[in-house]
Parts: structure tokens; sequence; C-alpha cells
């Protein structure tokens, strides 16, 4: 007989630059309260965070952000939204360790700021897929001309998406489970 071992985990990183809406998402989706690790931001930020185009930015997330989806009763996803700026990127590694993949969102209007982690999953070679997050002024760009301007790889998933909209989210957390389906299904 065969033995229950409950629902497979599944672990998924949320990642992209700062506030580009990461936690926004993980709150989104999460069926139990999200564990979020979000300060106010101070005086010491100044110069150091852009918020040229957040202005009414107030909180940023210091180590992570925690949210869970029971996709049924079989599946589980855990969700583990990054910190956006450089001087927290000694944490990605214990986020992404054990991840299927990831998800990076990418604000148009500071398209660059999504490198570090779009270079990140590639060279760890993790599946993932970019979603760009419906910000004011950023719409007109065609899901290929982003993946030009990243110079991303023909298969890689890129899609647009609003973070604080549930149904959206899942589209994209649905198109990279697929994405790492396929790439998994190639490897053998």
């Amino acid at each position: 007989m065969p033995v229950d071992h409950g629902p497979l985990p599944l672990k998924i990183v949320v990642a992209g630059g700062f506030g580009v809406g990461k936690t926004t998402m993980v709150r989104a989706l999460s069926e139990i309260p999200p564990l979020l690790t979000e300060e106010a931001m101070t005086n010491a930020s100044i110069g150091v965070d852009d918020l040229s185009v957040v202005p009414d930015k107030r909180t940023t997330t210091v180590a992570m952000d925690f949210g869970r989806i029971s996709v049924d009763d079989s599946l589980i996803l855990y969700l583990f939204g990054t910190p956006g700026q450089d001087r927290f990127w000694f944490m990605w590694d214990e986020l992404a360790r054990g991840a299927v993949g990831a998800v990076v969102l990418v604000d148009l209007r500071r398209i660059d700021e999504c490198f570090a982690a779009v270079d990140y999953f590639e060279n760890r070679g993790l599946p993932f897929v970019v979603a760009i997050n419906g910000f004011p002024q950023t719409t007109g760009f065609s899901p290929d001309a982003v993946r030009e301007a990243l110079a991303l790889a023909p298969g890689t998933p890129v899609m647009h998406m609003d973070a604080r909209d549930h149904d959206s989210c899942l589209d994209t957390l649905v198109r990279l489970v697929e994405h790492a389906l396929s790439r998994s299904a190639m490897a053998t």
C-alpha cells in the first residue's frame, strides 16, 4: 500500500529590483497572512534607494516575504520574495536554494534594475519568467520587445501582469510551473 506523504511542496522565488511589486505579489497570492519583513524607510536610504518613480513608497523589504498557496490536495506552493536592494543580495542564495523556479518582476520605467535578477537566475540555470508589472507609462511594450531589451533566451517566458491582482499573479505562477516542467522534460 502506498504511503501518503502529504502534498508536494514547491518553492518559488519572487525577485526583482527595488519597488517593483514583489511584496504586493506575495500579498495578492498568499492564502495565509504573509510573513513580511518590511521596515520603514529612513533617512539612511536617501541617496541610496531611488524613489523618483515610487515617491509614495514608505517601507522596504529587509529580509524576505513569505506566502503559501495550496493548489490542491497534492501541491503547495511556497512563495519567497527577495529584497530588491543590492545591499541585501547576500540573502538570495539562501532564498533560492531548492526553488523550482522564479518570477522576475520588472518595472519598465526602470528596466535596468532587473538585470541583476535575470543574470542571477540565468547563471544558476533556474527556470524563470519575466513578469512586466503594470505601472503607469509602461504600456505599449510587447513581450518580444522586452525579451530583446533584456537579451533573454528565446524560450524564456515574458508576460504582462498586475501584482495587485490575484488572478494575474496566479497566471504568472502557472506559466512559471509550465516553463519549469518543460525544461525538466527536455533535460530527461
